[in-house]
Order: C-alpha cells, then structure tokens, then sequence
C-alpha cells in the first residue's frame, strides 16, 4: 500500500515521524484545553503533556486498534487520564493551595465517565481533530473543491445551493464531496469514528 494512502495512525504505528508529528499538532490542542478544564496550573501544563506524549510515542507501536468505535480516542484518553490522576494525587497535590483546584473534585472528575470532564473529551475529541485534519487537507485541494466539501458534508447545504454559490455544477460539488470525502477517511481512519 502507497504510504500517503495509510491512515494517519497507522503511519505514526510504523515510525512515521511526520505522521508522528501531525498526531502530536493534532491532539496537544484537545489535551490542552482538557487539562485546562482540571484547572491544572498553567506552569504545570506542558510538563503534564509531555508526560502524556511520550507515554503515548512508546504505547503507540503496541497499540492495537479493536475496531470498536471510540478505540483509539479511548485509549488516548486513558493515558492522558492515568497521567493527570498521577498529577492529582502527587502529595504536593494533596496538601492543596488556599483557593487552589480541588484534586479530590479533580480526580472524581476523572473517575467518572458521566462528568463534564469526560463528556468534553467525548464531544470535543471528534469535532476537533476533523476541524484539524480537513485543515491540514487543504493543501491537497483547490480552495473551490474544500468549499464545496464543507457547504455540502459539514454545513448542510444542498448539491444546488453550493453549486449556485460557489459558481460550479451541481456534479463538481458532488465530485469534490466525494474526493475530499474519501481522503478524509483515508486520512482519518482509526481516529474518528463517524466521518460526515
């Protein structure tokens, strides 16, 4: 198989460095911000992810994507999570800071798979990282054929509609869906579960 046709995950498995790269440009924004919402101080923040990248860099080769939707944003999040428990429960942690974060709210937040913690992760992890890679796609497209992905299989907006807007047929719209589409899917396979 042609390696820019191999998913993104399974290129960074293989020591992709670049592949390896555009994981790390795409998931340090999602666990960022996810760390943020733990009210982690920001001096402790890059510390923290990069503890979590490198646990990531050296489970990536053994990972074994199961198929099941959500695997691999599981899997990422379990690390993330058993780093930030680790944080949490560190003694200094413990002691706490007057109008400091709470670690035991913190860690029942982690603990929990109803929290807003772990709903954010859920929601924010799919939404971001197809926000990300269709960016990171541009380049492989002409600004028309993107804008006519993202009016038709993002925005809702019917194969006319983006047609009369966009000055194009009604089968060009269709056929920059499609090819944006199945590059999407190359591109994104084993990382988000539903492509539109």
């Amino acid at each position: 198989m042609d390696v820019t046709r191999k998913s993104l995950l399974i290129r960074a498995r293989e020591g992709d460095q670049g592949a390896w790269d555009d994981l790390h440009t795409l998931y340090r924004p999602l666990i960022v911000g996810w760390l943020h919402r733990q009210s982690i101080a920001a001096r402790d923040v890059d510390d923290l992810v990069q503890e979590i990248f490198v646990a990531v860099y050296h489970g990536l080769p053994t990972f074994n994507h199961s198929g099941r939707e959500g695997a691999f944003r599981a899997w990422i999040r379990t690390i993330a999570m058993n780093h930030s428990c680790n944080f949490w429960r560190s003694p200094a942690r413990r002691v706490g800071t007057p109008g400091g974060p709470d670690a035991d709210e913190a860690l029942r937040q982690l603990e929990d798979p109803e929290s807003e913690l772990w709903q954010f992760w859920e929601k924010e992890h799919d939404r971001h990282l197809l926000q990300c890679l269709l960016e990171m796609m541009e380049i492989e497209f002409e600004p028309a054929t993107m804008q006519a992905f993202r009016r038709v299989a993002l925005e809702g907006a019917t194969g006319l509609e983006a047609a009369k807007e966009l000055g194009l047929s009604v089968g060009a719209v269709y056929t920059a869906r499609s090819r944006v589409l199945r590059r999407l899917r190359e591109v994104a396979g084993g990382l988000i579960d539903e492509i539109p």
